[in-house]
């Protein structure tokens, strides 16, 4: 039985993990896109939208770092397709949801899904990595973004066309992907249990001082804020800002909102790549820093340049994530789980508490302010220069 850690990438896992997290965060993704046809359907205010989303949102957050620790102590290879069936079970309960109560129910039930599958499925790309951690941290995260910027096309065509209950549909691509990751759990069970287990006994030793970590992770989480309430105000509002602002239709606003998506999935594949090349310093500067002309501008955008600005600012500003997560894990060597977890998790909170705030203050000033507000987001990427530079460090 081979226990060690591949010194090659194993291109055939990381293709497997890219491919469930398109179907994972391809069903999750849904729940925002069908913002317009719950607000009819249970008369919502953007308050109670903002609610659903912190629901979600905050039961990933909450759950991922604590799953992540309990993995790297202790890790379940098969932990992947039960979260997958917690998402599974939360799809049919949106699906046939009578109420506002059962929808908050259902969603909490896909954050859960969401808290095993980010930080379990992040540790299997690093050991499938073979060296390249920054590549597959972005080979894994880009499934994601595709799935997610699917998710909004599916809405438009199926489930906002056919109503409520055809949320159900997706629950065959929830049970392909518990195939999938099952098929995962059992390579990772033969060939780096027995390895995974002893480096949890004994875990490498920081690169820097207790002080210069703890900073650096604090800055990593700030950049991160930065991030996530931006991308939250795109995910949870962007089409009723296109509705209002351009009177678009509710299926040529999720058009639009492919449009960011995808562009964020074109950036985030090249975030991790041209990390491992030049340094992730780099990356996270440009990434967060370099957004924020572009920000700035948006609101004041007639609908074409709205459009080509939202797509540049998918690109660069997805580039920084991956980069992010693999600087932190070389930052608390041998604990990838709970890095892993903590930083999606914290991401996934930031979301969640970003869009229920930006619901109130949708309400109470309208959905410009918002927009005008959170393009100053991107100023917090000045904290960069507060991190060390691991590039040096590791060679």
């Amino acid at each position: 039985m081979t226990t060690k850690t591949p010194q090659t990438t194993v291109l055939p896992i990381l293709a497997a993990l890219s491919f469930s997290h398109m179907l994972n965060d391809m069903i999750q993704s849904l729940l925002p896109a069908i913002y317009p046809l719950l607000q009819d359907n249970y008369s919502l205010s953007f308050t109670q939208i903002g609610i659903i989303t912190l629901t979600y949102q905050l039961t990933a957050s909450l759950l991922q770092p604590l799953v992540g620790i309990i993995t790297d102590k202790r890790p379940q290879p098969y932990s992947l397709p039960f979260g997958m069936g917690c998402t599974l079970l939360g799809l049919l309960t949106i699906a046939y949801a009578h109420s506002f109560e059962v929808v908050l129910i259902g969603a909490a039930m896909v954050g859960t899904g969401s808290s095993v599958f980010h930080p379990e499925s992040s540790r299997m790309a690093r050991t499938a990595a073979g060296g390249r951690h920054g590549f597959a941290q972005s080979f894994f995260q880009i499934g994601g973004n595709a799935g997610t910027a699917i998710g909004p096309l599916l809405a438009a065509f199926i489930i906002l066309p056919h109503g409520q209950e055809s949320i159900a549909w997706f629950s065959l691509v929830a049970l392909l992907a518990i195939v999938v990751l099952s098929r995962i759990g059992r390579w990772y069970k033969t060939h780096h249990l027995d390895h995974a287990r002893k480096t949890a006994k004994t875990p490498p030793a920081l690169p820097f001082s207790k002080h210069i970590v703890i900073r650096s992770l604090g800055v990593l989480m700030l950049l991160v804020f930065s991030k996530y309430v931006y991308m939250t105000s795109i995910t949870s509002y962007y089409i009723f800002y296109l509705i209002h602002k351009f009177a678009l239709d509710a299926q040529s606003a999720q058009l639009h909102l492919f449009i960011f998506l995808g562009a964020i999935a074109v950036g985030t594949f090249a975030g991790g790549p041209i990390g491992d090349k030049i340094g992730r310093k780099y990356v996270i500067w440009f990434s967060i820093l370099g957004v924020l002309p572009f920000t700035l501008m948006l609101p004041y955008a007639n609908l074409f340049w709205t459009q080509v600005l939202s797509g540049i600012i998918g690109v660069i500003m997805a580039s920084a994530f991956s980069a992010i997560v693999v600087y932190a894990q070389e930052l608390v060597p041998g604990r990838t789980g709970m890095v892993s977890g903590l930083f999606f998790g914290f991401a996934f909170g930031v979301a969640g508490i970003g869009a229920a705030v930006l619901g109130i203050l949708a309400d109470q000033y309208g959905i410009d302010a918002v927009y005008h507000l959170v393009s100053y987001m991107p100023v917090l990427g000045i904290l960069t220069v507060l991190l060390p530079n691991t590039r040096k460090q590791n060679a």
